[in-house]
């Protein structure tokens, strides 16, 4: 699946093998959450994705359906798997909410003791972006 990008959480592309289908909207929630737009580190998570990605082909591994209907994938590119990749740039936040894969523990924490991306942004300004939407919702 070519793809491009629509947030650093949202990957959308077209599937190869049935090219009348529209293009696939797919979260990348599967083990990692993006900072926000407004919330400090959101452009360069989804420059981060784009870097990894954008253009390419890659394979997505529906993991389940969100609340609200949305797609929630694992991606690849080859072997290497993106939503991992994320997290060990500092790109993202380790989801544990919904957490079903504990192996990004330890990769975060390595990017968080490295200050890696969003790690190397000021303690005040760490703030999971599920606690940033939380908080501005009305």
């Amino acid at each position: 699946m070519p793809v491009a990008l629509t947030s650093a959480a949202r990957v959308r592309g077209r599937n190869r093998q049935a090219e009348q289908r529209p293009l696939a909207r797919l979260r990348l929630r599967q083990g990692g959450d993006a900072p926000e737009k407004g919330q400090p580190w959101g452009q360069k998570a989804k420059q981060a994705l784009s870097d990894l990605c954008f253009g390419s082909e890659v394979t997505a591994r529906i993991v389940t359906t969100d609340r609200y209907g949305r797609t929630v994938a694992r991606i690849y590119q080859g072997s290497r798997d993106i939503n991992a990749e994320l997290v060990r740039e500092g790109a993202v936040w380790v989801y544990r909410k919904y957490l079903t894969d504990a192996s990004l523990l330890p990769i975060e924490t390595e990017a968080r003791a490295a200050r890696r991306g969003l790690w190397s942004l000021p303690a005040h300004d760490h703030v999971p972006p599920w606690e940033w939407r939380r908080a501005r919702a009305p």
